[in-house]
């Protein structure tokens, strides 16, 4: 059961993360009101996921194991939209503050 939740979170974060920054690429010439909208919509089907996801992965792993797994997810989906989506190249610094993410699901995972 540990894996539903977790994939349940990737899903969700592809949502959130087209919601809250694919408006810059896909409504950029729309009006600002249009984009809001649109993101409520999108993030609806985030919430779809995100919710059941922390109720079926406080089962398994503790708030703050879901809140920085959720966290790392975020990174790994932002990259790969940065890249594909936006055309926005990853820089070091992206892959040091992701190196520090590793590390403080090492750490929060130590816990238990």
């Amino acid at each position: 059961m540990k894996l539903l939740p977790i994939l349940m979170l990737i899903i969700s974060n592809v949502f959130m993360t087209y919601a809250w920054y694919g408006h810059l690429k896909t409504f950029k010439g729309s009006a600002l009101w249009i984009a809001i909208v649109v993101s409520w919509g999108v993030a609806f089907f985030e919430y779809c996921f995100q919710v059941p996801a922390n109720r079926l992965g406080a089962e398994s792993f503790t708030v703050p194991q879901l809140k920085i797994i959720q966290e790392v997810i975020t990174m790994v989906v932002f990259a790969f939209f940065s890249i594909y989506f936006l055309k926005v190249p990853i820089t070091k610094n992206f892959f040091f503050a992701s190196i520090c993410m590793v590390a403080a699901t090492y750490f929060i995972f130590q816990d238990k």
